[in-house]
Order: C-alpha cells, then structure tokens, then sequence
C-alpha cells in the first residue's frame, strides 16, 4: 500500500491543477445534483421484525385509518377560561372540520365529538383533536403539514392557543449555526498555533470543507429518494469536518518535517502519503468498517445514518491523500519552515535541541508508570459510574427545543391529562374467530384497565370489514419512562391468556411500543456490537503491530475511553448535570442509538491516535531493540500533531452541543470528551506507561500467530526498501541485473544469482525444467525473489512486479499444449498480437499476422541447412491456415516464438523444453528467435541441452548461465 500510496503522491503532486479542477468539478456537480432533486431529511423510526411494527403493517392493510401517523391539535383557553365557552367550541369544531378536509388527512375528531373520550381537562382550559394521516410518518408531505398548520388561524384569532403535537411536526432541518462554525475557527486557531503559518493552517481547512461540501450534496441527493433522518447530514457533517481536518493534519506535518530536515519538495509529498498516508487508510478504514457494522443492527434509519458517516469519512480520505498532496504542488518550497522558527527547531529535536514539551511529558509518566496506569484508570473509572445507570429511549416531544410547537404541545397535554396521553399504546386485536365483537372488545378493555401503571382505556374501534379492532391504552407514564416500557411488556405478557380465554390475537403497537422495541433491540445489540468492535481493533493491531500486547491495551483503553464518555452523557443528559450551561433544558433517556454510534466513532477515531504514536515507538524499537528508547522517540515525534488533532476534534464536536438539535447534541458532547478522554488520558499518559512496564514484552508475538497474520507495512518499511532497490536499479545498465539473487521459494532455492544481462542480448539458461521454470517467474514478476537483488528492464523487483509483468512474455517453443493441438497458425498469431494492440488498432491484427507469417518463413528458409533439414522444415511454406499439429518441431516452436514476439515485450522467455529430438534443432531455434526478435528484445531462452560455443546469435551478443552450479542443498530437485 504505501509504494501506490507513494506513486499517488508523486501523480498529484507533478498534476496538481488537474487533481483539483477534478475535486471542484465533483463538488459542484453533486452539489448541483443534491440541490436540483430537492431532498429532504424526515424521521421514521420503523424497525422490520418487532412486534410493533408486524402490526402496524398489519393494520396498514386491514385497518389504514389506524395504521397511518397519528398527530394532537391542542387548544389552551386563556387563564381562568374554558374551552367549552361558545366561542371556543365553535372555533374548535370549526378548525377539526377543516383539518378532516384536508387531502392526506384521514380523520380528525373534534373533542366535543361523542366518539371523543377524555378529550377535555377536568378544568375545562385544555382539550385535543386527534387526527389520523393517510399515511406513515415518511409518507406524510410538507403540503400536508403547512395546510394543517394554516387551519390554526381561526381558533387563534378566537383568542385559543393551538399547538401541533405529534412526529410528523418534528423540525427536521439541518443547517450551520453561527456557534457550530465557531468549531471551525477554533480549529484554525490550533492549527495555526501547531504550524506558525497561514498557509500551512488553512489547507486542512479547505480540504475538508470541500469534502464535507460533497458529502452534504450526496446525502441531500439520496434524501430524495430514501428516508434519510436528520440527524444523519448533521453527523455526516461533524464527522467530516473533524477526520477531514485531522487526516490532512497528519500528512501535512509529516511534509513540512520532513521539508524542514532538507528533503525536496516532490519527494517529501509521495512519501508523506505513502508514510501518513497509510496511517490515514487504516485508521479511516477501521472507522469505516465499525459504522458500517451498523447495518447487521438492523434498523433501517440507524444503517442509513451508519452509510452518511462512512462516506464522509471515504470522502476524507481520498481527499487526503489526492488533493492535499496537490496543494503541496502548489504551494512548493513555500512550506518549508523557516530556519530556527519553531517548526523548524521542533524537526530537528532529535538531534539533540532542547526538549520539546512532548519529550518532557513522556519522561514524566515514564518515571512512575504504575502510578500513571492506576490513577488513569481510577479517574476513568470514576468518571464512569454514571453509565450504570443508562436508560434508553428515542427523542420524543419532550425532547424538542424550547419554543417549539410540538414541545408546547407535549406539555399542554402533560398538563391538562397526564404525561401517559402523550404515548397512548395502541392494542391491535384479531377478532375473526370472536362471536361477540364488541362483548369481548370491552372485557379485553377492562382486563387492560386493571394493570398497574395504565390510567385509562379506550372503547374498542373495529374496522368495517369486523376482522381488526384497535384499543388504545393511556399510561400514567410518560413515553419515555421505564415504568411505560415496563407496561408494555407487562400487556405482552397478556396476550396468551387474552387469546385462550377470548380467542383473540392480540398484538402492541404505536410510536411508544415502536421506540420500546426499538431501545430494546438497541440495548440488546450493545454488548455483541462491542464485543465486534474491539475484537477488530484486536486483530487490526496485531497485524499493523506484530504485537499482542500493544493491541489488548489498546482495546483496555477503548473501552474505558467510551464508558467515560458515556458516563458524562448520562450526567448531563439524563441527571440533568450542567443543562443550563451547556443550553440543556430536559434531563430525560438517552438516545437509544447513541451508545452503539458513539462506539462505533470513538473506535476508529481512538485508533488514529494509536497508530500515530505507537508506530513510531515500533519503528524505533526495530532500529535500536531498546523499548524505553522507543517510547520516547516514537511519542517526541506524534506527540503535537496527536495533539492539535484531539484539540480540533474535541472543539468541533463540542460546537455542536449548544445550538444543535435534540438528537445529534448527545452525540456531539459524547464524541467531545470522548476524543478528550482518550486522547490525553488513554493514548498520551496510559500508552506509554503501560508500555514502559511492559518492556519488551510490548512488542511480543508468537511465530504461528505471526506466520498467519498478514503483515501491514504501517511505517512504510516496505516503501523504503522499494525507494532503494529503485535506487539500486537506475544506478545499474542492462536488460536484466541480478546480484545474489535466490530464487524459489523456502527451502527450495538456487541461487546466488550474480549477472548482468545487456539490452537486446542472449542468455541462455541451461538447467532442468523445474529449475528454468522457477527463473522465468522470478523474472516474470509471477515469484518474488528469496533475498538479493533483481532489476527486469530498468524495473526492482518484487516492488515494481506490475510494470514488469506488463513487459515480460512467457513462450513454451518445445512442446505443444493441448489447447493449441486443434489450431491454426493464424488464430495462435492473432489472438497475442491483440493482446499488444490498444482496442482501435485491433483491427490491423490480420494485416501483421500476415507479416510475422512472412518474416517466420523468411527465417525458416535462412536457417535451413542439409544437417537440419531432416530435423524440421519441410521446404511448405507456413500459412495463415496452417494446422500448428502439423508442423514438425522446428517450424512450430518459430511460429509460437513469432506469437510470443507479437506482444512487443521487452523481454522474452523461450522455454525449449526438454521433448526436443536433438541439440542442433535448439541450436536451429536460437538462430531464427534472434532473427524474428526486434534487436532491443531480451531473449532469455531455457534448455536442458548445452548449445554449441556461440559467439553471437544474429549480431546479438550470447551468454550462458548453468543452472546446475547454482542448487542449493534439498532445492528443487
């Protein structure tokens, strides 16, 4: 990864006005999508499979006028008023005729209707119109809504105070208020402080604003077409903004480092990407993989939430590793810091300068390790406690901003009725095997009433075809309590007995019993998503770390990162700790989906700042082998840019908490003091304690763990190796370079390898089959070399195998395959010369098989001789039609080494293989491949004969390597 890394790096760097028109065109042209479909954010909370919503699908088809979303009008009297005064029931009837009227509005019952029960406050100052919509909450329109809404007037001009309660009246736009943006600025104050320079300070700015830009298009436009909740954008947009910012960050200081230690400007660029840039991959992969590990939740609105976060996060990194290293192009030695600014002293540390706050932390904690690790854990610990006492649920009116209408509305009821009206439960009954309708209707009513916590029942509603009824029952509770949830399950618990002593099926729904299930499904799939989250991070890290240690402490410090962060959720949120501070003013559940996306961020954003430190301390640790030595060099070097990352994050989440909605504040003050938490608690004091005490023991992994585990060239140990095998292979001449070269593979080599073979000459590899074979795929790219070093046509090998195998054909002249015993010579020709052809020149294919046939019975005739003769040709000329089963050897290997030779490769293994009558015919074979081949062709031709002493093969210059000499013990043979 991190030699495409490399090569990216170098492409956008030496291209960098055409890899930023390319971003700006995709930023307009999804913009411009997102804003011409027109989409819009709206909430459904359906959850597949849950007894609540099986019912609500099966009143949608038996009952829609009670599956459809349901909304409250509620009228307030003025002080000391009544609404039954004449004015205020005629403007109310007034309003619920009006509201019954409107296209998508199923039904809407006055309060004074004889079909209305409980309808009226016992003061009389409160009532409420229940309206019924045609359809779910998702399929309800904006018109609908605004015409609703606009049937207010009359009662208001009465002197009523209307309020509108209900899902469907949830604000559910999105936008950046004046103090999210000071989340922005905030970040570029750190970076400015972090780099000394504007320039430097506001290319992660741009970068990431432009990935946001096309995330936001993108969610708008699928908005459109699918149910995309608010709270969706906005998440998107927190998490872009901050891993935008935080993955430019990391290239971008790793750049002017390595500017300031005198590295040219290109180079610096493709080896920060290959270098920070891995990191950057990995790091955003793994958040990637945890929010996509949302969809086996199986709530659609939270999968569609976990599907807009990842791809805010995709977006950044290719941002990052594309458009930052453009901006480098750009802006040249312009980023190169000043000699003895603070940049500049700060890349030169290691040398011995003064220390840097980082070295000085570092030495602090390493003092006293134990001390660090237990007083981390006990504040951790402490902090929290809170989370033990985590009550979930979904946001309801309550939940809503002060000023709203549908929080007015949610306490106008609380007020006038009781806090249960505002969640009324919805019991669907199956009354088609039931003889007595409305007899059993009301006894299952009365079986209801008598549970604990319900505060009334009302009649049972057949529908007119007599197979469904609905019973709607008031808790005392409010939606959002633990004592509604528990009724719920209490009248589940009811349904056998109901259905044997009536015969009637019952089954709980509504908007409670959908967030109940919900909350449950959520707090049910907590614990087997965490425990996914952190086996992942396990595994990750012992790939990326060769360790088993450092991956366990990592997940230790994960789970105490994200149990803190919790807690403090819970303190604020529901305690109500702080509210006014933070512009709280509900204390109340928790989000039943925050926990779940909050572990799923703060998994990946946790391991960013892993990666950065630890790696380093393991690239120390392999050069010196001293552990304490590699803590310190690994932390001096992360230690700012981890950070100013923290910082940046931490203030763009915490913007979000004074003015965002209800639903993404959680979340933003949970991401907050989590990456706080984290960052300088776990990461920064924890890691290197803990891996002071662990000594070498940190870096610990046993060997089959290690075999079986694919390494992750994290630090770029790969990238350097390839930098300088390229070294090595501009600095030497020839078609093919070997220097001890072992070939095979472990424990079957040959080898060493030392030859230097010119352009456009011959080498002759004399050997048994098996050995010849395993030369050619070396050369190939096909087998990577044992040890030594190999350049193929100016190209090290195995780094640049791609380039090489692009370059490098493979022919077996001796022995015909049994898939070309029924061919032609022409369709052999035709189908290699179309491998070498671009697709608008495959059409001159026939044309140039009808020349190599020429040029093969040219060479044919030239090479013919009376010793020989006997041996192979026949004086017929070869024709495009020619059978390859008829021709004898001679002929036959010409015509394969001709199609061989039609791919224009640079370099062409002929194999003569072992089936061949005589040495003279090989001879014969070498002689015509040097005449067919064009003169800046490499021949290496393979035979188990030595060939006659050549001193050249048609002005070609010979050589030969016996492969025999070159088998080590137990190799090959």
């Amino acid at each position: 990864m991190a030699t495409l890394l490399y090569r990216i790096g170098h492409f956008a760097y030496r291209k960098a006005w055409a890899v930023i028109g390319v971003w700006i065109a995709i930023l307009i042209a999804v913009l411009g999508v997102g804003i011409g479909l027109g989409g819009q954010t709206q909430e459904s909370f359906a959850i597949p499979g849950t007894e609540s919503q099986q019912a609500i699908d099966k009143l949608d088809a038996v009952f829609p006028a009670a599956a459809g979303s349901s909304a409250q009008v509620v009228y307030q009297a003025p002080d000391g008023g009544t609404v039954r005064t004449v004015k205020y029931q005629s403007a109310i009837d007034a309003m619920a005729k009006e509201l019954g009227e409107i296209p998508g509005v199923a039904s809407a019952l006055s309060p004074f209707s004889q079909y209305a029960s409980g309808a009226i406050s016992p003061d009389g100052n409160i009532a409420y119109s229940s309206v019924q919509f045609a359809g779910q909450t998702s399929e309800v329109s904006d018109s609908t809504i605004a015409k609703v809404k606009e049937t207010a007037d009359g009662a208001r001009a009465a002197g009523l105070t209307v309020e509108f309660g209900g899902q469907v009246f949830q604000d559910n736009s999105f936008g950046i208020t004046p103090t999210e943006a000071l989340g922005v600025i905030f970040a570029a104050v750190v970076l400015l402080i972090t780099f000394g320079s504007l320039l430097s300070a506001g290319m992660p700015l741009l970068t990431a604003l432009l990935g946001v830009g096309i995330t936001m298009g993108a969610v708008i436009a699928v908005s459109a077409f699918i149910t995309v909740s608010s709270a969706s954008p906005m998440l998107a947009l927190m998490l872009g903004l901050a891993v935008g910012i935080d993955y430019s960050l990391f290239i971008l200081s790793r750049h002017r480092t390595q500017l300031a230690r005198g590295v040219e400007p290109e180079e610096s660029a493709a080896t920060s990407v290959a270098t920070a840039g891995s990191a950057v991959v990995f790091a955003g992969a793994t958040v990637i993989i945890a929010l996509l590990g949302l969809l086996v939740v199986g709530i659609p609105f939270l999968s569609v939430m976990g599907l807009a976060a990842a791809f805010a996060v995709f977006i950044s990194i290719l941002v990052a590793l594309t458009l930052v290293p453009a901006m480098f192009g750009l802006a040249g030695r312009r980023l190169i810091p000043k000699e003895g600014s603070r940049s500049w002293k700060r890349a030169h540390a290691h040398l011995g300068g003064r220390p840097t706050m980082g070295l000085r932390w570092v030495a602090m904690v390493m003092k006293a390790p134990v001390a660090w690790v237990i007083g981390v854990i006990l504040v951790l610990g402490a902090v929290a406690v809170p989370a033990l006492s985590l009550n979930l649920n979904l946001p309801s009116g309550a939940s809503q901003p002060e000023g709203s209408t549908q929080r007015a509305a949610y306490d106008l009821i609380e007020t006038g009725f009781g806090p249960g009206y505002n969640g009324p439960l919805v019991v669907a009954v199956d009354i088609t095997q039931t003889t007595n309708v409305m007899g059993d209707l009301k006894s299952i009513a009365a079986d209801l009433a008598t549970l604990s916590d319900v505060a009334s029942v009302k009649p049972g509603i057949p529908n007119p075809s007599l197979d469904t009824a609905i019973i709607q029952v008031i808790p005392k509770s409010a939606p959002d309590s633990e004592a509604t949830k528990a009724l719920v399950q209490t009248i589940r618990d009811q349904e056998r007995a109901i259905q044997e002593r009536y015969d009637t099926p019952i089954a709980v729904t509504g908007q409670t019993a959908v967030a109940v299930d919900i909350s449950n499904r959520l707090a049910g799939a907590l614990i087997p998503f965490a425990l996914v989250v952190v086996g992942l991070s396990v595994l990750l890290l012992m790939m990326v770390f060769r360790s088993v240690f450092v991956p366990i402490k990592a997940a230790v410090g994960f789970l105490l990162s994200i149990s803190a962060s919790i807690g403090v959720v819970v303190a604020i949120f529901q305690w109500g700790w702080l509210g006014d501070l933070l512009n709280i003013d509900t204390a109340g559940p928790i989000l039943s989906f925050l926990p779940i996306i909050m572990m799923a961020l703060l998994f990946g954003l946790a391991m960013d700042y892993e990666v950065f430190l630890v790696s380093g301390m393991r690239e120390e640790y392999v050069k010196s082998g001293d552990p304490r030595q590699a803590i310190t060099a690994g932390f001096s070097q992360a230690a700012r840019v981890v950070t100013a990352a923290a910082l940046i994050m931490f203030f763009v989440f915490f913007a979000f908490v004074p003015e965002g909605s209800g639903v993404i504040k959680g979340i933003a003050l949970g991401l907050a003091v989590g990456i706080f938490f984290d960052a300088f608690l776990v990461r920064m004091t924890l890691v290197p304690a803990a891996m002071a005490l662990a000594g070498r023991a940190a870096w610990w992994l046993p060997g089959w763990l290690a075999r079986l585990l694919p390494n992750v060239d994290i630090e770029g140990d790969g990238l350097r190796r390839h930098l300088a095998d390229r070294d090595w292979a501009s600095g030497t001449s020839g078609a093919v370079v070997a220097e001890d070269l072992v070939a095979g593979v472990a424990g079957r080599t040959l080898g060493p390898v030392n030859t230097s073979v010119p352009a456009g000459s011959v080498l002759i590899l004399r050997g048994d089959l098996a050995e010849r074979r395993v030369i050619a795929a070396t050369l190939a790219g096909r087998l990577d070399p044992v040890s030594g070093r190999l350049q193929v046509l100016g190209h090290p090998l195995p780094s640049e195998r791609a380039k090489v195998m692009r370059r490098v054909t493979l022919a077996d002249a001796g022995t015909l395959q049994a898939h070309e015993g029924t061919r032609t010579v022409g369709s052999v020709l035709h189908d290699r010369l179309v491998l070498a052809l671009p697709w608008w020149k495959t059409r001159s294919a026939r044309r140039r098989v009808a020349d190599w046939i020429e040029r093969v019975n040219r060479a044919l005739a030239d090479s013919h001789d009376s010793a020989t003769d006997r041996a192979g040709h026949d004086g017929t000329a070869i024709t495009a039609d020619t059978s390859l089963a008829s021709l004898a050897a001679v002929p036959r290997a010409a015509c394969l080494i001709a199609a061989a030779l039609g791919e224009r490769s640079g370099l062409v293994f002929i194999d003569l293989s072992d089936g061949m009558p005589s040495a003279a015919q090989n001879q014969r074979i070498l002689a015509i491949a040097g005449a067919l081949a064009p003169t800046t062709t490499t021949l290496v031709v393979g035979s188990s004969c030595y060939f006659e002493p050549l001193q050249a093969v048609a002005g070609r210059d010979c050589m030969t390597l016996d492969l025999d000499v070159l088998i080590r013990k137990g190799a090959l043979r």
